[in-house]
């Protein structure tokens, strides 16, 4: 018996089953286009950025440890820009419906490496909003920043703006339904070897003689009932018999 599965195999399941393929497959890109454009809510990315600079002094040359110094605050401001002082005062001044962690899930905090630019990036349901949170927040930071670590090296860089036709972040249907279809082929073809698998009966004298590992010396075939000239394989038989006999 053999032991793997021949290409000539492969292809024919594959052709049997080929109409399953197809409609599993479609089925699946069309659920994935449905669901991307009206069961899932857009949402929507804006940011803003801040600068950490030197502080503000009567130098007029920027020093290079004053560098360092702010390379090494700004992992620290990245904690407090999403710490409860600067979010909650947040909340308060645009008077959101959330708590303070609900608005940190949010929000996401970035700076390039030896960068002294910070990114603030906030993600909402709506576009305005997105905006309107990010630019608050930098304001906020900057504002209180003073007063918590007796600091003055923040500005804004550049506010959130938001754009004639903003375009969501998520979700992103083309590759939603990319997935689909290939979750899809891949789960029909899956179930087309699966069912072939399950059907234990015998086609073809190949079939027979892979399955039992000897040759097939002969074959008996079926004979149907010809419908259109109402013969069956009786009526044959007796035409036969009966052309047999001659008068003497």
């Amino acid at each position: 018996m053999r032991e793997s599965t021949s290409l000539k195999e492969i292809l024919s399941t594959l052709t049997k089953r080929l109409l399953l393929i197809v409609i599993v497959t479609a089925a699946a890109t069309a659920a994935g286009g449905l669901i991307s454009f009206f069961a899932l809510t857009p949402v929507y990315e804006n940011s803003t950025q801040i600068l950490v600079n030197q502080s503000k002094n009567d130098r007029k040359e920027v020093q290079f440890n004053d560098v360092q110094t702010n390379l090494q605050l700004i992992n620290t401001y990245n904690v407090i820009i999403k710490s409860p002082a600067i979010l909650d005062e947040v909340i308060k001044e645009m008077g959101l419906p959330m708590t303070w962690q609900e608005l940190n899930d949010k929000i996401s905090v970035s700076s390039e490496q030896d960068s002294q630019v910070v990114n603030i990036s906030v993600r909402d349901e709506n576009a305005e909003t997105a905006a309107h949170i990010a630019n608050t927040i930098a304001s906020v930071f900057k504002t209180n920043i003073t007063s918590i670590m007796n600091v003055d090296n923040v500005s804004i860089l550049s506010k959130a703006e938001v754009l004639e036709h903003p375009s969501p972040v998520s979700p992103k249907p083309l590759l939603n339904i990319a997935i689909a279809f290939a979750a899809g082929l891949a789960g029909s073809i899956g179930l087309a070897f699966l069912l072939e698998h399950l059907d234990n009966t015998i086609k073809s004298e190949e079939q027979l003689e892979s399955l039992l590992d000897i040759p097939v010396l002969g074959t008996v075939s079926t004979i149907a009932n010809d419908r259109k000239t109402g013969k069956s394989l009786h009526g044959i038989q007796s035409e036969k018999a009966g052309s047999g006999h001659f008068g003497v």
